[in-house]
């Protein structure tokens, strides 16, 4: 299995009307809900409007995002799935949940990482 980042922007959800977020919030936690039940949900959060901290190697901690970043993320989902087109089914589920388009990424795959995590559930 791989892991995907489905992700959109913060802002993305602004067109969203206050009387409709009720409806939305319901609509995300049930594709949440669906993620978890199939045995693919991994994580998954909506960003604080704040600014970033960046903390630099010799540890200074400066405002963010990174002077580059043109856009932050608003949201995510990390899902294990099968293939990519299964992430991209996923992210269209999102879309209509909560009312924007989605990003889909795959996660870099980490063994050394996965067996600290199977080594840690073992106890």
């Amino acid at each position: 299995m791989t892991r995907y980042l489905i992700s959109f922007n913060d802002g993305a959800m602004d067109h969203i009307p206050d009387e409709d977020w009720p409806d939305v919030g319901k609509a995300a936690h049930a594709v949440t809900q669906e993620a978890v039940n199939a045995g693919v949900f991994v994580f998954g959060a909506g960003l604080e409007r704040q600014k970033a901290s960046v903390v630099a190697t010799d540890g200074t901690v400066t405002d963010g995002p990174f002077p580059e970043t043109k856009e932050v993320i608003g949201g995510f989902l990390v899902v294990d799935v099968a293939s990519r087109e299964e992430a991209l089914t996923w992210a269209g589920k999102i879309a209509v949940a909560c009312r924007c388009a989605q990003e889909v990424r795959e996660l870099m795959a980490d063994p050394e990482t996965d067996a600290m995590l199977r080594e840690a559930a073992r106890r």
